[in-house]
């Protein structure tokens, strides 16, 4: 079951206590920068997570400013579209709220998920010039309770291992398909459903990516299953290996 941190009452609380009900999960983006990328990613991992539990979603956008931009760079960021929150009303009674937000920003009723921001001074170019599915695994290394410093360096690491890890997967899919081994399959929904604990879930990946004994058809299922809550295409290389 999917526990969140509530920056609002500093409490560790179930996400959607009633399973099957539906849960808002609203994202508040000001404006255009890669920070209000990051509290985008954050709502869409939290619905992914709450989507695998079961739980169905609406996701909703608070936006003001940019909001073409901001829509833009979501969906380059593989970030599924959110609804837009003057076209949807009020809240409606009964619904679990969350809210998604940069660290900082005004008071939010309803549980609250703080976002700490990004620094990309020193990245080449703007958020929208940056290889969108790289920028997406540089910032799903971190906590989001810790800042992020993007680095031409820092980019280039995470654009080297989603290379890597696409190049294994696409080897791996040619063989045998063998289901994910399930104390793997506990130890990543354990890492997502702790707080959304997506660096836990990288390292996961990493081990068994050499874990002796493993056949290359689990590897597969494994990333393949873990890359639904990344979203970072894991599988978009399949076929091209001669």
């Amino acid at each position: 079951m999917l526990r969140i941190y509530d920056a609002r009452t500093s409490e560790s609380v179930v996400a959607a206590p009633a399973r099957r009900a539906l849960t808002r999960v609203e994202a508040h983006a000001p404006g255009f920068d890669t920070t209000a990328l990051r509290v985008l990613l954050v709502a869409d991992v939290l619905a992914r997570a709450l989507e695998i539990g079961g739980t169905p979603v609406w996701a909703v956008l608070a936006g003001e400013e940019q909001v073409a931009e901001l829509r833009a760079g979501a969906a380059a960021l593989g970030i599924r579209p959110f609804e837009d929150r003057r076209d949807v009303g009020p809240e409606f009674a009964g619904a679990q709220l969350i809210h998604v937000v940069s660290r900082g920003d005004g008071e939010t009723g309803g549980l609250r998920i703080d976002v700490a921001p990004v620094d990309s001074a020193d990245a080449e170019g703007a958020p929208g010039d940056i290889d969108p599915a790289t920028l997406r695994l540089a910032l799903l290394a971190h906590p989001r309770s810790e800042p992020v410093h993007l680095t031409p360096a820092a980019l280039a690491d995470a654009g080297s291992a989603l290379a890597h890890w696409r190049r294994s997967v696409a080897g791996w899919a040619v063989q045998p398909s063998r289901p994910v081994p399930e104390g793997v399959r506990q130890e990543l929904r354990a890492a997502w459903e702790d707080d959304l604990d997506l660096p836990a879930v990288l390292d996961v990946l990493r081990r068994v990516e050499t874990l002796d004994g493993l056949a290359d058809g689990a590897r597969f299922e494994t990333y393949a299953y873990a890359d639904r809550i990344l979203g970072l295409e894991l599988t978009r290389e399949i076929g091209s290996l001669r």
